[in-house]
């Protein structure tokens, strides 16, 4: 038997999830000196892997040796369900291998009320100041580099980045012209030669800093942390406020592994899921959920896609790095909450847009006719060749919680994500808004809008088992261990009470370097 999964072998730590927030919690956590186990459902993927999530077509094996979630997402928006395939990822670095890395910092207004912004749940536990000293240390674990923000307050040292090509800098300049603050976007690519951004896909290097690489390799060295792949967990095991151990299907066969900790970090969809399914006559609504919260307040991000060109005179293409402009003109406008202008990375070519028609079709009423899927080659095709060289830039709107929205489980389908959201109208006001002001504000600027109706950004659920200082308000305490259960923390985006209006990739990172050296203090028994 693998010493692993020796039964009388108790680790310090078992991390569920080998993501963004996963990976990057456990690597802190080996690194003061715990003994971890991550428990990862995906396979650990060649290094050389540079495959994107359309490459693993339907077969749920395919899917999984690919590092995408192998079945498809059960969703219900706005009254319509659809079923397919989600942008949740699998295998060391979880989604966050696909990621654009883009690790922006939220401003202070989205933690804590501020004399023009009032907060909307009255703020974080945890406040602006408290987390600074945690961005500023997840910027060093992630080398994240880029320019300051010129409307903010600076967010240093950053890295500095590839230099840009002349065609993007002259987009830059009738960005500036229109009276826009463009700024280079802040990404956890390291800046090497050869460097390919993998934006959107695997990186076979070590240029992208995801939950693998900025995680699990490093956590790996320390000699004390050990990855038990292909092993999803069924349910946590305990009684009283006390989890004991996971049960764990692994090669065929159920397992169980013991711990005196357990870091939560399957996602914003899985973690929470995990949680129902662990149902037992002292946790009758499943694990942590006595204030029946668990999975509530599903958040996400609603984008806006715009693609620029820069002048006509701009020169050619030339080799540079494509996720290049963040822009924060349009992050709050007259007391709205709105969110990030900013470069997608991705070019406006035959395979991108394909993927993104692919996506719409599989959420459609027409998606039952496979052939169908085919013929979007065409107008692919004729989109290909309209936009050209046009860089694709994308709005995030800020979503708010509404324990409405919820993740759902089905105990008949124990390993499909399913999860009910509505748009409020608060939100599709807000959107309107948003719109108008990036129709005035770009005036000046070649455009094309590429999104129409409301577009939820499914790769940034957040929100389902959110932190709170009032147990009968949220699932977790401000370290983020669960109110019902002394040794169970969460370190994904789960936590977060509101999305905020950037990406939530650096946030997840700060906040699992924070909650692991709150564990370990305590495992230690130096925690106040």
């Amino acid at each position: 038997m693998s010493n692993i999964l020796r039964p009388d072998r108790i680790w310090d730590v078992i991390v569920v999830g080998a993501g963004l927030g996963g990976g990057t919690c456990g690597r802190a956590l080996a690194e003061a000196g715990l003994r971890v186990l991550y428990v990862e459902q995906g396979p650990a993927t060649p290094r050389l892997a540079e495959n994107t999530q359309e490459a693993a077509r339907d077969d749920p094996f395919t899917r999984q040796m690919f590092g995408c979630w192998p079945l498809p997402v059960d969703a219900t928006v706005n009254g319509v369900r659809t079923t397919a395939f989600g942008a949740q990822g699998v295998g060391l670095g979880g989604t966050s291998s696909f990621y654009a890395a883009a690790l922006e910092q939220p401003e202070r207004h989205d933690f804590e009320s501020t004399p023009d912004m009032p907060h909307p749940t009255g703020g974080w536990p945890v406040a602006h100041d408290e987390f600074a000293p945690w961005f500023a240390r997840a910027r060093d674990i992630m080398a994240v580099n880029g320019g300051q923000d010129p409307l903010g307050d600076p967010v240093g040292p950053l890295a500095t980045p590839r230099p840009l090509s002349p065609r993007d800098a002259a987009l830059g300049q009738a960005l500036q012209d229109a009276g826009l603050h463009p700024y280079r976007a802040q990404l956890g690519i390291r800046n090497v030669e050869g460097c390919m951004e993998c934006i959107g896909h695997k990186c076979p290097r070590n240029c992208k800093m995801d939950g693998r690489s900025a995680g699990v390799w490093p956590a790996l060295a320390t000699g004390r942390a050990e990855v038990l792949e292909g092993a999803r967990v069924l349910a946590l095991t305990g009684h009283g406020r006390t989890v004991t151990g996971l049960r764990v299907a692994h090669d065929g066969a159920e397992q169980m592994l013991r711990a005196r900790a357990v870091v939560l970090a399957a996602g914003g969809l899985a973690s929470p899921r995990l949680l129902m399914a662990s149902a037992t006559p002292d946790w009758p609504q499943g694990g942590a959920n006595s204030s029946g919260l668990v999975g509530r307040g599903l958040m996400f991000h609603i984008n806006e896609r715009i693609a620029l060109w820069p002048p006509r005179k701009a020169p050619p293409s030339s080799p540079g790095p494509r996720k290049t402009f963040s822009m924060r003109d349009f992050y709050r406008h007259q007391g709205d909450r709105m969110g990030l202008f900013q470069s997608l990375g991705l070019p406006a070519d035959f395979g991108n847009i394909l993927y993104v028609l692919h996506e719409k079709y599989d959420r459609s009423v027409l998606r039952r006719v496979r052939p169908g899927r085919e013929f979007l080659r065409i107008p692919t095709l004729i989109a290909a060749r309209i936009l050209g060289e046009a860089r694709v830039f994308a709005g995030i709107l800020e979503d708010l919680p509404d324990d409405r929205n919820h993740v759902g489980f089905d105990p008949a389908r124990p390993g499909v994500i399913i999860y009910d959201y509505t748009m409020s109208d608060d939100l599709l006001a807000r959107r309107k808004r948003f719109r108008k002001q990036l129709k005035r504000r770009l005036r000046g600027v070649r455009s094309l809008w590429l999104s129409h109706a409301p577009e939820l950004n499914i790769a940034h659920p957040c929100g389902t088992l959110r932190f709170s200082d009032d147990p009968a308000r949220g699932v977790l305490d401000r370290d983020c261990r669960a109110h019902d259960l002394d040794n169970l923390y969460v370190a994904d985006a789960s936590f977060m009470p509101t999305s905020t209006g950037v990406n939530p990739g650096l946030t997840i990172v700060a906040n699992a370097l924070r909650v692991a050296d709150a564990l370990a203090r305590r495992l230690s028994g130096t925690a106040p």
